[in-house]
């Protein structure tokens, strides 16, 4: 299988291209009723994420590919099947293959959805 399946990748849970830390990316969300996150993300290109924090705990696993995380001068390369916890407040930056597939989930509220005009506009670049 090389992409999530469909209904996960319903268009009314498609992740805001400014709630990316990744370019190249395309993510979809899912709401906890305690205010997590489950996030499903499909990176089509080779790329850095940017160093960020989170006021809240994260954990990921990556599902096809690789992704490298950076945790100040520490660097967990991941592979399919490798999961890693972190810490709310915790630094953190990527770097990922492109083709790599991931699920994040998060402690509280970490992205925001496209409204149906930016999803209209992505879908003409």
């Amino acid at each position: 299988m090389d992409d999530f399946p469909q209904f996960m990748r319903s268009a009314t849970n498609k992740i805001a291209t400014t709630s990316h830390a990744t370019p190249g990316v395309e993510g979809y969300a899912f709401d906890g009723a305690d205010g997590s996150q489950m996030t499903f993300w499909t990176c089509t290109q080779t790329a850095v994420a940017t160093p960020h924090v989170h006021a809240f705990d994260e954990y990921m696993i990556v599902v096809q590919g690789s992704y490298a995380l950076i945790l100040d001068d520490k660097r967990v390369t991941l592979t399919a099947g490798d999961e890693y916890f972190i810490p709310r407040g915790t630094r953190h930056a990527g770097e990922v293959v492109g083709a790599t597939r991931t699920i994040h989930a998060f402690g509280g509220r970490r992205v925001e959805r496209a409204s149906a005009k930016s999803q209209t506009e992505d879908s003409r670049r």
